[in-house]
This record gives C-alpha cells, structure tokens and sequence, in this order.
C-alpha cells in the first residue's frame, strides 16, 4: 500500500470517527451502536498505518492472502452489526406492542369513564 493511500484512508477514518462522535454528542446516534464502529475505525487506521500487521494476523490464521482476511472481517463485521440490529429491533417491537395495549387499555378505561359519567348525570 503506498503512502498516499495510506494518509487518504487515515483521513477518510478520522473523518468518519468526527461524524460519528457528532452524530452521538447531538444524540442522534446512541453510544451502544457508536462503540463497533469506533473499533472498526480505531483498528482500520492500526492496519492502515503498520500494513505489515494484517500479513502478520492472517498468516497466524491461516488465511493465504491479507485481502482475503479484509474481506473475512468485512463479512463478521457486517453480521455482527445485522444481529445487534436484530436483537434492537425485536426489543423495539415488544415494547411498542406492549405500549399499544397499554394505550388501549387506558382508552378504554376514559371510554368506560365517560360512560358511567353520563349515565349517572341522567
């Protein structure tokens, strides 16, 4: 990797990392989903700047060719996210229906209310 690429990715990097934090500091991204992709930038700048690393790691994995361990990453990395937004997902779902009934419940609660009210008025 020459050095120009080096220095375009690290600034790429860094500039995602600015985003991110800003994104987290105006509370339109929560901490939880902001530390995998601080990791993934922290060490995509730690490959970035020591190259030698990553042939080192995927030799002792014993994978043939440093790209292949990228890709490899890529893949884990991505299924890592998708099940932690899976897992947010279901969580966000359960808590909207119990909401729901919860809202129902109190509709029907002010509809019985209003019933016994009127009734007993007449």
């Amino acid at each position: 990797m020459s050095v120009r690429l080096q220095i375009i990715v690290i600034i790429i990097m860094i500039a995602a990392l600015v985003v991110l934090t800003n994104m987290v500091r105006r509370k339109s991204l929560e901490m939880k989903y902001y530390l995998p992709w601080l990791l993934m930038i922290v060490l995509l700048v730690v490959v970035t700047a020591f190259p030698h690393l990553l042939e080192i790691i995927s030799e002792f994995l014993g994978i043939e060719s440093p790209i292949n361990m990228i890709f490899f990453c890529g893949f884990i990395f991505s299924l890592i996210i998708i099940f932690s937004l899976t897992i947010a997902l279901s969580r966000m779902s359960n808590r909207i229906r119990s909401l729901a009934q919860k809202l129902a419940l109190l509709e029907q609660g002010i509809d019985n209310g209003k019933v016994a009210m009127e009734s007993n008025k007449h």
